[in-house]
């Protein structure tokens, strides 16, 4: 038989893994191409409210609506990205932060307006709702899928920008501009590519999201908090280190409200402080 603490690390980790694909994204922009998206949790607002459309609405399978959250919110940040983003790329970190904070006021004013303040359900098949016994402790089998789909992503991106000519001509555009188009590489090209990969999986993430925390307007000021925890804890750039950030941060933070409701949510920002204490460029930060 398992101890309770096994549950309590479970659902802990599975906690850290929606944490990690919520701020995987923002820890490609802001890592690899310097710049301050505070518009990143309005795109993982949309991926879910993309998903609660499909499923609840027109009937769609909720695996079939995870790609098109994807999709929905990559399209939505390339046009941003073509229209403003672009102009800033060169600007200050005040002019990028007012930018993207301005933009998620608005998404939260248009999300408020178009599907009122209210929670968002969303209708998942039984056999998503259904647990998994284990030597006498009940795992979720959603929480087991959105580990799963945590770590195959975790392998592809991993691969992706590290191991393909994908990845070397994002590093290369980022870190010698003049360089890279002298070499022929297509940088705004890439530099699209890229905030449509960060952007699409948050909105992912915010799909995946609904079934354990919710959705509301309000969701794209809420988790923009803990995005910005993870990729500072993680380091700027590293897809390890945000996996592991948020795996830490995410077992603490249910493992306080199990043991020390005391402290309730605040726990995690304890963690926070010691760990940067700890290494201040963040667990595999270079910089």
């Amino acid at each position: 038989m398992l101890p309770p603490i096994f549950g309590v690390l479970f659902d802990g980790f599975a906690y850290g893994m929606l944490l990690f694909l919520l701020s995987v994204g923002q820890s490609v922009t802001l890592g690899m191409m310097n710049f301050i998206n505070l518009a990143h949790c309005s795109f993982a607002m949309l991926g879910g409210y993309v998903t609660v459309l499909l499923v609840n609405r027109y009937g769609w399978p909720f695996f079939a609506a995870l790609p098109i959250a994807f999709l929905a919110a990559a399209l939505a940040s390339v046009a941003f990205e073509r229209t403003l983003y672009r102009r800033l790329y060169r600007a200050s970190d005040l002019d990028q932060v007012l930018l993207t904070i301005g933009i998620t006021f608005i998404s939260v004013a248009a999300a408020a307006y178009i599907f009122t303040t209210a929670q968002q359900p969303l209708q998942l098949p039984a056999y998503l709702r259904g647990s998994l016994s284990f030597m006498g402790l009940d795992f979720a089998v959603y929480r087991l899928i959105l580990i799963g789909i945590a770590l195959a992503i975790t392998a592809l991106l991993v691969a992706c920008l590290e191991y393909t000519r994908f990845g070397a001509k994002i590093r290369a555009a980022v870190d010698n501009e003049r360089m890279a188009r002298g070499l022929g590489i297509d940088v705004d090209r890439a530099f699209a590519l890229t905030f449509a990969l960060g952007s699409g999986l948050a909105g992912l993430g915010g799909a995946l999201a609904i079934e354990i925390v919710g959705l509301d307007p309000s969701f794209a000021f809420t988790y923009l908090v803990y995005v910005l925890i993870v990729v500072s804890v993680g380091g700027l750039g590293s897809i390890g280190g945000s996996f592991a950030a948020a795996a830490v941060l995410g077992i603490s933070d249910i493992a306080g409200k199990y043991y020390v409701p005391q402290l309730g949510a605040f726990l995690i920002y304890l963690v926070m402080v010691g760990l940067l204490m700890w290494r201040p460029a963040g667990l595999f930060g270079k910089r």
